[in-house]
């Protein structure tokens, strides 16, 4: 089978190619790897990638379009995964016009655009308790008391849109608030909410043609290079638990038929729901990405293949099971994970003391 996956600089497209070659016996994988920057470590592991390709940005969707179709009529792709935010936005834009240049799980682009800008998720769960407390403002706001009137001194505040924790940190005074606003020149519109104490947990839901398939839980304890973020927070999970929490799986689908109505959009595409528990233990949603994320490949390892799983349902396979599962996990279950390492898998109570 001849898969197409973008992105691959970034850990993400890495770990579902390691998801398939590692974890996967559904069939051969032939996989072909593109990036927009020659320098992306993607590009030069033929372990994973048996070709690859620079190809223009997708912000200028003529070069874009015209490079990707003909990578995929050349080397004969019979579908493609795409992860980076910003091509899955241009693919659902396409699949809204027209038809797609091969198989691909891509959401609704009115459910992408949605989920993309946080703020607008935020208004929109905020009726039923799923998120918490917020306030948006833009850095050309000069007056911020009206944030410190509704969340108190001590708040989470971060970017509207993007990625990895973009311009996230813990505010604890109107002065830090006004020089993380300044050192981060290229946010415009920010986002403050209610400081949350607890875990910091994340859902997989997997959306084929109107249907839930697949959902399991895992927890992100620490970050690769946490060191180098004022937040802590990389996007890339160093050390984490695979759980079983079927009450954060309610959560999360009462969360995404929610985003369903409002968008008017198909239940169909791959979805992580992000979410952080206050001192009371109650889960509150901080974001939902319209991809898979990095640590994919540590749920592989652990049973719950979703890589498989999508390449699966793409390709029509016959044999899968259609029923709704929640993957469940040998109780105690941690991975561990650095930049250049497959992750390791073992029980929490194995690490040494």
């Amino acid at each position: 089978m001849r898969i197409l996956i973008t992105g691959v600089g970034g850990p993400t497209p890495r770990s579902f190619a390691v998801s398939l070659k590692k974890y996967s016996s559904y069939k051969p994988y032939e996989l072909f790897g593109t990036d927009v920057n020659p320098l992306s470590i993607g590009l030069y592991q033929p372990e994973l990638f048996d070709k690859s390709f620079i190809i223009p940005s997708a912000k200028t969707p003529g070069d874009y379009w015209q490079a990707i179709e003909k990578i995929i009529s050349d080397n004969q792709i019979d579908l493609a995964v795409i992860l980076p935010e910003l091509e899955v936005m241009a693919w659902s834009e396409r699949k809204l016009h027209g038809e797609l240049p091969c198989k691909a799980m891509i959401p609704d682009l009115s459910i992408a655009k949605l989920l993309v800008d946080k703020a607008q998720m935020t208004t929109e769960l905020s009726g039923l308790g799923l998120v918490p407390p917020s306030v948006e403002f833009s850095r050309k706001d000069k007056d911020l008391s009206r944030v410190f009137d509704v969340l108190g001194n001590v708040f989470w505040v971060r970017s509207t849109t993007g990625t990895s924790g973009l311009g996230s940190l813990k505010v604890d005074s109107p002065e830090a608030l006004k020089n993380w606003i300044q050192i981060n020149p290229g946010v415009e519109q920010f986002i403050a909410s209610k400081f949350l104490s607890g875990r910091n947990l994340a859902c997989k839901l997997l959306y084929y043609e109107g249907k839930l398939m697949r959902t399991a839980c895992g927890e992100r304890v620490n970050y690769i290079m946490s060191k180098v973020a004022p937040s802590g927070i990389t996007g890339n999970t160093s050390f984490g638990r695979l759980l079983n929490e079927p009450a954060l799986v309610e959560t999360a689908k009462k969360a995404m038929d929610k985003m369903f109505e409002v968008s008017g959009a198909a239940k169909h595409g791959f979805f992580t729901a992000d979410f952080k528990e206050d001192e009371n233990e109650k889960p509150f949603i901080t974001e939902i990405n319209i991809r898979h994320v990095a640590f994919t490949q540590c749920f592989a390892a652990g049973g719950a293949n979703f890589a498989e799983d999508t390449i699966r349902l793409l390709d029509g396979d016959a044999t899968f099971d259609r029923n709704y599962k929640m993957y469940e996990f040998e109780k105690d279950l941690i991975f561990l994970r650095d930049v250049d390492s497959l992750p390791v898998l073992m029980k929490e109570g194995e690490l040494l003391s």
